[in-house]
């Protein structure tokens, strides 16, 4: 069995969760951690067992290093993939792909110039929930799709997280945070957007921590916190998002898919699992389907487990640049013509990704 040597930098919050993951997979050797905080990197590599805890520049220098994962804060991803792709190693990063557009046109212009693979999360598509949305999608149960609705909606993570400043920075927001869940689920089900218009606002300037341990600290807001985006879609479609972190309650959540025949009630985008419904028009209760199985764990990582598991063939891996460059380019699309006030072009593409096979062995992939 081909084996992959990696590493991870950056070990905030989501790193456990990373490192739980992919140290379930034979085919993967989890070598090294790295953080600018060292303390961290150490507390990680302890916690898994993980050989060296590392820094940046050497995990760069490390030629038996294949790839890394970029678990550092959105403003980092950029340089992060970017030295990584220089050095020749694969890269697989935490959403979203770039800060802006041009951030992610030029990441994926390198990775192709390099020859090297550039995956991105989110990878919830590839769990049980949205993988089941697609086939009920793909068998017809819901006829054909006309329109979605979408709903991101509470009241901010200043309530919850030990750190929330980076959810207010360029690069974060509701839409760049949370944004990616959603549209990544869209986008797999409806196919490529053409065009998106949005409307988004400030509504507060600063925020203050609800969280320890910086209970009562106030921070500053550099990004729109509530946004409301149109996508439409190359098959027809047409969609609609909303994602705020001003609502302090409200009955709508997640994902709609109004098909011709029946209308697709969609489980948490942000999870990987949860119950799938459809209801047409003359039923009298929601149907749940049930849902496919999976031999791979259902948490955040196999996307990345995925890419290098489509490495040892060279077929396209399912968590690709292409998909979120497209994502990031919806996003920027609604904050921009938010502030230019019309509709904007899209012009990225990409191909959804096939479903996974149902009758793999566990933690395998198809090939």
């Amino acid at each position: 069995m081909t084996v992959d040597t990696v590493a991870i930098v950056g070990c905030g919050v989501i790193a456990p969760t990373y490192a739980q993951t992919l140290t379930q997979f034979d085919s993967i050797n989890l070598v090294a951690v790295a953080d600018e905080m060292p303390e961290r990197a150490k507390a990680l590599a302890d916690q898994f067992n993980i050989p060296k805890a590392s820094n940046f520049d050497d995990v760069l220098a490390d030629d038996d290093i294949t790839a890394i994962i970029n678990l550092t804060p959105p403003l980092a991803h950029n340089a992060v993939s970017t030295a990584a792709i220089h050095a020749g190693k694969h890269v697989f990063s935490e959403k979203p792909l770039g800060v802006d557009l041009e951030e992610g046109r030029a990441l994926l212009a390198l990775a192709r110039d390099r020859g090297v693979r550039l995956g991105c999360a989110p990878d919830t598509f590839l769990g049980q929930g949205l993988q089941t949305c697609v086939d009920v999608i793909e068998r017809g149960l819901i006829g054909e799709p006309i329109g979605a609705n979408g709903f991101l909606m509470h009241s901010g993570p200043e309530l919850w997280h030990p750190h929330p400043d980076i959810f207010y920075l360029r690069g974060a927001g509701p839409m760049l945070d949370v944004g990616p869940y959603y549209l990544t689920a869209l986008v797999q089900m409806l196919g490529p957007a053409k065009l998106v218009s949005g409307a988004a606002r400030v509504s507060r300037p600063t925020r203050t921590i609800m969280s320890e341990p910086r209970r009562g600290e106030v921070i500053p807001v550099e990004v729109p916190t509530h946004v409301c985006s149109t996508l439409e879609f190359t098959s027809g479609a047409i969609g609609t998002l909303v994602t705020s972190f001003d609502i302090q309650a409200s009955r709508f959540r997640n994902i709609e898919i109004y098909g011709t025949e029946a209308t697709l009630s969609v489980p948490d985008p942000n999870n990987f699992g949860g119950k799938v419904r459809i209801r047409a028009a003359q039923d009298l209760e929601w149907q749940e389907i049930p849902s496919r199985p999976t031999s791979i764990p259902q948490n955040r990582g196999i996307g990345a487990a995925e890419m290098l598991w489509a490495m040892r063939t060279g077929r396209r891996h399912r968590a690709t640049g292409d998909l979120a460059l497209h994502v990031l380019e919806l996003m920027t699309g609604t904050i921009t013509s938010s502030e230019l006030g019309r509709r904007v072009e899209i012009e990225s593409r990409f191909d959804p990704a096939a479903l996974l096979p149902t009758d793999l062995d566990t933690n395998c992939f198809d090939d």
